[in-house]
């Protein structure tokens, strides 16, 4: 990520992910966290336990730059402590963090806190299909209604916050998964803070952030992420987080997350520490493989479309990306003029690239999302959202662009 302006006492990001949150004097002058395997702590005093668990249960506030004692692991341990302490200055805007242990497992968290009965969620869509799945099969009978908006519809999702009723939240993906399509973060915010319920603003901030893009610049409260992706980047780990500015928010999801026992276990929390200091430098090689790899195959006879920031014609997707986005990032998706039987075709020959739903690792991974992480849409949100038979979505990796590009080649060639 850009370097932000230096604050006096404080460092810059990239040096603070790799010093804050962590003392060796605590961990026998381990120049590294070590893994906190234990279910309860011991405590000074019945005075200290009392205060600890008064304060975990948000019955007192801290004192300014107070941490409650540890108490129990289902609420906080070392690890998960030292990894929220460590991603915060990845992004900007945030002071808080809390972990969790799935990107879906931050999602569910986030809105069990803030939505509530004969409420309304306003959604861009298309979302990934566990969000969808979580709104319209789960919420949805507790009487929290979703309303869909079309993602990169401007005018739309400003009328949609405008017209809901009782709107508890406002859930924003950008860029979409898996049509690339964007939205405006600022004029969403402006107009759920517009609003006289005054919704919370999400974003899911997976495919672009931390390192492009920084929704809580743009009026965002809560930011979230499947961890499993870039921010672990090997493709070997689940873990979600969910960051805000706003102390009283960010009680309020550990509160959540104590009652449904959610947090990230200790190994894990020990795992992404260790990579958060390389986000950066994956994500900016992955970024340059996807661009020219999406530029090479632009314009392929066998392909209607390749769907990729720096290929946008919409004047307002052009207008949006350049305003909020840093990089294009590592993902890019392509439609076949052949639909399911040529996408099918596509995948089968591929040598290099692999065939796997997720994204954000070192390889690159395919997918044909119509089947697969969005098969639990109904056809008519398949159809507006443009996810298509023959759409591919493709997560860049590390490897040579040149022989990724190869191996796409060839596999083009095998489709009839």
């Amino acid at each position: 990520m850009a370097d932000q302006d230096q604050e006096p006492g404080h460092v810059r990001p990239r040096t603070a992910v790799l010093t804050r949150g962590f003392d060796p004097h605590l961990s026998l002058g381990s120049a590294r966290p070590a893994v906190f395997r234990s279910s309860t702590y011991v405590f000074a005093s019945p005075e200290a336990a009392e205060r600890a668990f008064a304060i975990t249960t948000g019955k007192i506030k801290p004192a300014d730059g107070e941490r409650a004692d540890l108490t129990y692991s289902r609420f906080s341990h070392p690890n998960a402590e030292i990894l929220e302490d460590q991603i915060v200055p990845l992004e900007a805007g945030a002071r808080h963090a809390a972990v969790f242990n799935s990107g879906m497992a931050a999602i569910m968290t986030a809105f069990f806190a803030y939505a509530r009965p004969d409420a309304t969620i306003v959604y861009t869509t298309p979302l990934y299909g566990g969000t969808t799945g979580l709104i319209h099969t789960f919420l949805e009978p507790f009487g929290v209604r979703g309303i869909p908006v079309r993602a990169g519809d401007t005018e739309g999702i400003d009328a949609a916050i405008r017209a809901a009723r009782n709107c508890c939240i406002v859930y924003l993906e950008t860029p979409a998964n898996p049509t690339m399509t964007m939205t405006d973060l600022e004029r969403a915010s402006a107009a759920a803070a517009a609003h006289p319920d005054h919704p919370v603003v999400m974003v899911d901030n997976t495919f672009l952030g931390p390192t492009f893009q920084h929704p809580m610049l743009w009026g965002a409260d809560i930011v979230l992420y499947s961890a499993t992706k870039y921010l672990s980047g090997f493709s070997d780990m689940l873990g979600g987080v969910a960051l805000t500015k706003s102390p009283e928010m960010i009680q309020k999801l550990r509160s959540r997350r104590s009652m449904f026992g959610n947090i990230l276990q200790p190994d894990e929390c020990w795992m992404l520490v260790g990579r958060l200091p390389t986000v950066a430098l994956r994500m900016n090689r992955q970024s340059k493989n996807a661009q020219r790899l999406a530029e090479a195959l632009n314009g392929h006879p066998k392909l209607t479309r390749v769907l990729y920031p720096t290929l946008f014609t919409d004047p307002e997707q052009k207008r949006i990306y350049a305003k909020q986005c840093d990089y294009p990032g590592g993902i890019f998706s392509i439609e076949f003029a052949g639909g399911k039987p040529a996408a099918f075709e596509f995948l089968r020959h591929l040598h290099i690239a692999r065939s796997a739903v997720s994204l954000g690792g070192v390889e690159t991974l395919t997918c044909h999302p119509k089947s697969t992480t969005h098969s639990g849409m109904s056809q008519q949100e398949l159809a507006e959202s443009g996810v298509t038979d023959g759409l591919v979505r493709l997560s860049a990796g590390i490897e040579d662009w040149r022989d990724l590009l190869a191996d796409f080649e060839q596999a083009l060639a095998a489709v009839a």
